[in-house]
Formats: structure tokens, sequence, C-alpha cells
């Protein structure tokens, strides 16, 4: 598939977004972000799209009661090929999962299947990797499915876990691996 215009989902701090952003305007993705949609009005990553020109918009059950319908209509008007979730910890309505079938991602701190599904995301996912005693984590980037964590493996890199990590340590050393994971698989067209 090939596509100029991806919508980004963050929630919270949107350092993958900032690497997505970066990725365009270097060059390294033929494409750019379009819009950023944010269910958290003071999330870092509406400042971020702000400051970078790109239209930022927060949705949530708290500004729309039709939250699908609006979340569509903002997909529209600004003309987006994809979705990628960058950080977005909010279920995926049905309407949008078919408008966008097959063209919604998902990056996970984790190697699918591994430590996925509902609540299973930032720290949480980290401290259960440690828990387990795992000697190797890394990323997933995944369709999106009406299931948590369940849609199709795209991609995966392994990032190893060490004797010394906490659940800080670790989630800082694959952060820093997603942002140029993300980089790499958005630079070959999903």
């Amino acid at each position: 598939m090939n596509y100029k215009n991806i919508a980004v989902f963050a929630s919270h701090g949107g350092s993958d977004l900032q690497a997505i952003i970066d990725g365009c305007k270097s060059g390294s993705i033929n494409a750019r972000v379009c819009v950023v949609i944010s269910n958290n009005s003071t999330s870092m990553a509406l400042q971020r799209a702000k400051k970078e020109g790109i239209p930022a918009l927060h949705i949530s059950t708290s500004t729309t009661a039709t939250l699908a319908e609006t979340t569509l209509e903002a997909l529209t008007a600004h003309n987006a090929d994809i979705i990628f979730l960058a950080g977005y910890l909010k279920k995926i309505p049905s309407e949008i999962l078919v408008a966008y079938e097959n063209r919604i991602f998902n990056i996970h701190p984790s190697l699918l299947p591994k430590y996925g599904g509902k609540g299973m995301h930032g720290i949480n996912v980290h401290a259960a990797v440690i828990d387990a005693g795992e000697t190797e984590t890394g990323i997933t980037i995944h369709r999106v499915t009406a299931e948590y964590d369940q849609g199709d493996i795209l991609a995966q890199k392994k990032v190893p876990v060490h004797p010394t990590d906490t659940p800080e340590t670790l989630a800082a050393r694959v952060l820093q691996q997603e942002h140029i994971f993300l980089v790499e698989f958005l630079s070959k067209n999903p």
C-alpha cells in the first residue's frame, strides 16, 4: 500500500510521534503526519503537533457524544490514509476499524503475543517482563483489531533485558529502540 498522510493517535508524551514527525521531515518516511488525535487534552503529543504546525485535536468522550463519528470526520477532513497508534491508550471504535480496515497500526513495547492485552502498556509491560525473568523483550508493530494486541504481527525487534534492569531502565532502552524501529517500519510503507 502506498500512503502519503499518516494520522497519529497518542495519549501522553508523544515521543514516538516526534520520531515519526522527524522521520517525515528528514525524508526517511515518504509521508507526512496530517493530524494528531489525543484522548487527553493535556498530552504532550498535542503540544508537539502544534509546535510542528500539525493539526492537533483532542477527541474524547468528554468532548463529543459521537466519538467514532467525530474521529472519522477528522480523519476524512485531513485525508488520512493510515492511522498509527503511538502510545494511544483507548480502544478504537468498531466504526473506525471498519473504515480503516488493515490500515491501523500499533507499536507495542514487548514481543507479542507475550505481555499484551488490556492493561499491558507502558511500565506495566516492563515490570511483567522483569518479573517473569525474561532475558529479552522487544518491540512489536501490528495491525489493530477489535481485541487489544491481537492483530497480525508485521514486524518485531528484540531488545535485551539486563540482570540489573528495573522497569524504568528497561522502558528507557525499549523506547529508544522504538523510535528507530518505527521509522524503519514506516519508511517501507506498511
